[in-house]
């Protein structure tokens, strides 16, 4: 079991920040970073070449975190670089550097990035990596065939509490927890309401919720988030506070949203866009 693991299974309250790689073969940035939130927060994610954008291995540079930092990581997988022979490949690297959460994505198209002439590979999707992770920590590869040893995976995925058709993605939840996911990082949420309706449809699931916490910067950046991204829901006494105090505000609401999330949900995710000191400050507020 994970420290993560235990801590979720415990009933505690946890918060995990996402971080993104580096474009370089120099982690100190990153590192630096995760020194900063170590007594804060209780693991790092480590995104795999968000966006399609070409950036560090995330299991190598949570191998590195984890060593040189002592803060827990969880590495993003997607399916879009490897196919069904390298994504367990990358998983028993992984699982011998002793990085042990996963969150199991289908990920960006190369087109979207830095990279558009790439080929996707796309062998499998979210669900189906996430069945190899399980496969692999019961000792087998997605083939049946036996391992020397297993892995120990800590087994997570994405989920969308504001999904304009929620029951069409809860079929999807469903679906990964029967493949082995075993805990979930939804999308921003800015309505505790949503969030609410959200655990009452999951609280039968075999699944722990960190509820997403995306800080506002501006009140441009709240209308774009509201009009522009599916499934994201600004209420209007957001937008006026937004308006009114911008990001002071938005440290206020993410403040907000993390102290009732605490009465919801077993944990916060929290994406600051590479603004490590937002999480400084809104761990300081809390």
């Amino acid at each position: 079991m994970s420290t993560l693991q235990n801590k979720l299974a415990a009933g505690r309250f946890t918060l995990t920040v996402e971080l993104d790689p580096p474009k370089s073969a120099d982690a100190e940035k990153t590192i630096i970073e995760a020194k900063q939130l170590k007594d804060r927060i209780d693991a790092v994610n480590i995104a795999d070449c968000p966006m399609a954008n070409l950036r560090m291995s995330p299991i190598a540079l949570s191998h590195v975190i984890q060593a040189d930092v002592g803060l827990e990581t969880i590495f993003h997988l997607t399916c879009r670089d490897r196919n069904i022979i390298g994504l367990q490949a990358e998983l028993l690297g992984a699982a011998a550097l002793g990085v042990h959460n996963i969150l199991a994505l289908t990920g960006d198209h190369p087109q979207q990035g830095d990279h558009p002439q790439a080929k996707a590979v796309f062998e499998t999707d979210s669900t189906g990596l996430i069945e190899l992770a399980a496969k692999l920590n019961n000792s087998q590869d997605i083939m049946g065939n036996e391992l020397h040893k297993g892995t120990s995976f800590f087994i997570g995925t994405a989920v969308n509490p504001g999904a304009e058709d929620l029951d069409k993605e809860l079929e999807k939840l469903t679906a990964k927890i029967t493949a082995g996911a075993r805990f979930v990082q939804t999308q921003p949420v800015y309505d505790l309401e949503i969030a609410k309706r959200f655990m009452e449809k999951v609280k039968n699931l075999p699944i722990y919720v960190l509820m997403g916490v995306l800080p506002l910067k501006s009140h441009k950046m709240a209308l774009y988030l509201h009009e522009k991204v599916p499934g994201i829901t600004i209420p209007p006494v957001i937008m006026d506070r937004m308006a009114a105090g911008g990001k002071a505000a938005g440290l206020e609401i993410a403040a907000e949203l993390v102290r009732g999330t605490k009465n919801i949900a077993h944990g916060v995710h929290i994406m600051p866009l590479n603004d490590i000191q937002t999480v400084v400050a809104l761990t300081d507020q809390l």
